[in-house]
């Protein structure tokens, strides 16, 4: 006969309870582990579904996604002047927030490089990749979006032709896709009476400069859209994706565009760590930090639990030591009470989480080395709880059944 499950028979009730409680609560630990998971996933995505084997970025800066980075478009020409490289995209990337049908809707935007990179490499869940190189675009389900919604952005409206699942953003945002061009006309949209105040101030400069007075006609140019002035700028991008061709020496290659005074390479794996060290890092010490005070605070309740189960069980523990039972029966019935509760509750932390982690605004990434960690804590904290109750029944005098 087992004398601790029928303890916990006589007490089926309060131990269910206590199971339920101490389940929930490492549920909480084993859904800290899966929101760092879903981080570092999100944070990272990106970066290796793009592939790139470097980044070019603005000199002097960690972006494009750790901070703002802006280079010519017109970097690409160069760099595929360079020996060894097979391609060179333009990657824009940025925050909007805009409202659509009442709502706020919140999207990380990304550029392809259209006609080169159509989206296919995208898990589509539904649609097609972008087939034109204007007024479509691929949204993430967590943007609520639908195939063949329209989504006014600037001064043009794009039909989502393209559904993707699990694209976010380190932030958590949904992804949206659009080609370079869009993303750009997007980024630096105007309003109206904006570009036409510039236009005039443009002009005005113009016109108190010799060459404005020279040649009048000049004014007209500066009074003009943006495009139409050769001496501006080209558009500006975030960054520059290089892959080099097969065989080719990548180092060799990040050498050569590194001695640039202009640009800053970061290879693959070096846009991973920035990533990690930077958006990811405070995050993953905070929820480290609550995980292990969610340990501490589920070690206390648990040997709260087991010392009250030991005081109820006072008498009969000194009837055993009165039949002469030996010390290792009445901690076999405690520790053996501890080990059950335990394996309980990560029992219920395991089912009810695969039903609730799916319903949590961030994504949640359960690994087999988390499950084994928890294991690990949960027996720790199971014999550590059972510490305190096996004191107690220690100290229990067999007298004490005639009192």
């Amino acid at each position: 006969m087992n004398l601790a499950a029928q303890d916990i028979r006589h007490n089926l009730g309060r131990f269910a309870l206590t199971a339920l409680g101490i389940g929930l609560l490492l549920m909480l630990v084993l859904g800290m582990s899966g929101i760092y998971q879903g981080l570092v996933f999100e944070a990272t995505q990106l970066v290796d579904e793009v592939g790139a084997d470097f980044w070019v970025v603005q000199k002097n800066t960690r972006g494009p996604f750790a901070e703002v980075s802006r280079l010519p478009a017109n970097l690409e020409f160069r760099l595929l002047a360079v020996p060894g490289v097979r391609s060179a995209q333009s990657f824009v990337a940025h925050t909007i927030q805009r409202e659509q049908q009442g709502r706020p809707l919140r999207m990380f935007v990304q550029g392809l490089a259209w006609p080169d990179d159509k989206g296919e490499w995208l898990p589509l869940t539904g649609g097609r990749p972008l087939g034109q190189a204007h007024y479509e675009m691929i949204a993430d389900q967590i943007l609520g979006l639908a195939l063949g919604d329209k989504v006014p952005l600037g001064k043009d409206v794009f039909t989502v032709v393209g559904v993707t699942k699990g694209m976010a953003s380190s932030a958590g945002d949904g992804t949206a896709f659009f080609t370079v061009r869009d993303a750009l006309a997007i980024q630096f949209d105007l309003p109206g009476e904006t570009m036409r105040l510039e236009r005039a101030a443009r002009r005005h400069r113009a016109a108190n400069q010799d060459f404005g007075r020279v040649q009048p006609e000049l004014l007209e140019r500066a009074g003009g859209p943006s495009s139409a002035l050769p001496a501006l700028a080209t558009p500006l991008v975030s960054a520059i994706l290089v892959k080099v061709a097969p065989g080719t020496d990548t180092a060799a290659v990040v050498a050569t565009v590194s001695a640039w005074p202009d640009v800053t390479v970061h290879t693959h794996e070096g846009q991973r760590q920035l990533l990690l060290r930077g958006n990811v890092d405070r995050a993953r010490r905070q929820l480290g930090l609550f995980r292990v005070i969610l340990v501490f605070v589920s070690t206390i309740i648990m040997a709260l639990i087991i010392y009250t189960l030991t005081l109820d069980k006072t008498h009969d523990i000194a009837m055993l030591k009165l039949m002469g039972a030996r010390h290792s029966v009445v901690v076999g019935l405690i520790l053996q009470q501890a080990l059950l509760l335990g394996a309980l509750g990560y029992a219920i932390a395991y089912y009810i989480g695969q039903w609730l982690y799916p319903l949590f605004p961030r994504r949640v990434m359960i690994t087999p080395d988390d499950l084994w960690m928890l294991a690990g804590i949960v027996l720790a904290i199971s014999v550590a709880a059972s510490l305190l109750g096996i004191w107690k029944a220690m100290r229990v005098e067999p007298n004490k059944v005639l009192s």
